[in-house]
């Protein structure tokens, strides 16, 4: 009640780390990150068992994985949330060029894993899908562009991130990688149109996307042969959608049981992109609204936590980041419904994948740290002292 009247009380000075990063932490978005991290280990507890007997591991060999990889991308989090806005931006600058450089190189040293489009580098022990670690850090430099652009004889920073953002649709596209392509043009459409962009040029956008997509589907097998799947009324039962299908029909409200599922036996991503097909099916709708809450309350939470804030790159950014996951997620779950046409996107800290998690770990970190409570951002601050 004190600070709603008086306002935010002052950050003391000297104020250790930890305590204030405790106190100015959304701790609702940290604790349904969490619970969505305990449920992807659940889930690939269910998940992962027949492609560990296909391949000759042990039973839990990719959930012992799983727990590692979610471990490291917890611990990034973490330390991300702590950063202040601005290590934050250099963060996200040195990662975007980084990840810029791996994406143009995976031509020449990618490979596909036998699954038509070159989006790994295969390292052995482990491989890396550097479109993941792309993301976040492209939100980050453009909001940086874009906020640049506002300040008085700042560079053409809206143009510049459109020119970056048409290289990069262009080189998924390439491998291709069509699913994240449109992350990458949604999540910077929502920014430019925050940074005030007219309706009318983002209503053009929109329409040159409509139009490469139709040129996609004239020129790209791939991705003709996911529109016209999505399309057909039929749906095969031998492939991912109608083992999806099946498996969420025969799930009902309350589901099968724990361990009474059997679409886990036939879906070759069972444990990544139709990862929710397992849910319905063992756990039912109850856990899948669950899993579809947890992620409104998060992007919902930090988007309201952005209206309060007063710098444009962190609102931008902020932005950005929170489209970007709510995104990812309403795809992943849209794809295994039948409501959109298989894109080959993972369900972020639920699905098995080291990239994935890794990288949404880097990306909540980054969003955890925009949404911090920061006193000197909030207009009533700026009011009382003018």
């Amino acid at each position: 009640m004190t600070e709603m009247v008086y306002g935010a009380s002052p950050v003391p000075a000297g104020e250790p780390i930890l305590p204030k990063w405790w106190r100015t932490v959304d701790r609702w978005a940290l604790a349904c990150i969490l619970l969505l991290f305990a449920i992807g280990i659940l889930l690939g507890f269910a998940a992962s068992p027949p492609l560990a007997a296909r391949t000759g591991f042990p039973p839990f060999h990719f959930v012992t994985r799983q727990a590692v990889f979610g471990g490291v991308a917890l611990a990034v989090m973490v330390v991300i949330s702590m950063m202040s806005p601005r290590m934050v931006r250099r963060l996200g600058v040195i990662g975007f060029f980084l990840a810029f450089g791996a994406i143009a190189m995976l031509p020449i040293f990618g490979t596909d894993f036998g699954k038509g489009a070159v989006r790994w580098y295969s390292l052995g022990f482990i491989s890396l899908q550097p479109s993941e670690f792309l993301k976040p850090v492209f939100v980050v430099f453009s909001a940086w562009l874009m906020s640049a652009s506002t300040q008085l004889m700042g560079p053409p920073g809206k143009r510049m991130s459109f020119l970056v953002a048409v290289i990069l649709v262009g080189l998924l596209v390439a491998q291709p990688d069509f699913g994240q392509a449109v992350l990458i043009l949604v999540s910077w459409a929502v920014m430019f149109f925050l940074a005030g962009a007219p309706l009318v040029l983002l209503l053009g956008i929109g329409a040159s996307a409509i139009v490469g997509g139709g040129m996609a589907y004239q020129f790209s097998d791939h991705f003709a042969r996911r529109i016209d799947g999505f399309l057909n009324p039929q749906i095969d039962p031998r492939t991912q959608l109608g083992y999806a299908a099946n498996a969420i029909q025969e799930g009902g409200f309350f589901g099968v049981g724990v361990g009474g599922g059997t679409v886990k036996w036939s879906l070759p991503d069972a444990h990544t992109d139709f990862i929710i097909a397992v849910a319905a099916e063992e756990y039912g709708l109850i856990l899948v609204l669950v899993i579809i809450a947890l992620f409104l309350v998060i992007t919902v939470r930090s988007m309201l936590r952005l209206l309060r804030e007063r710098d444009p790159f962190v609102r931008l950014a902020g932005t950005g980041i929170a489209s970007l996951f709510g995104l990812q997620a309403l795809i992943n779950l849209g794809v295994t419904a039948r409501l959109l046409p298989a894109k080959g996107m993972t369900l972020p800290f639920v699905s098995y994948g080291g990239s994935s998690l890794i990288a949404a770990g880097i990306a909540l970190g980054m969003l955890l740290a925009f949404t911090r409570t920061r006193p000197q951002g909030e207009l009533s601050d700026i009011l009382r002292h003018h």
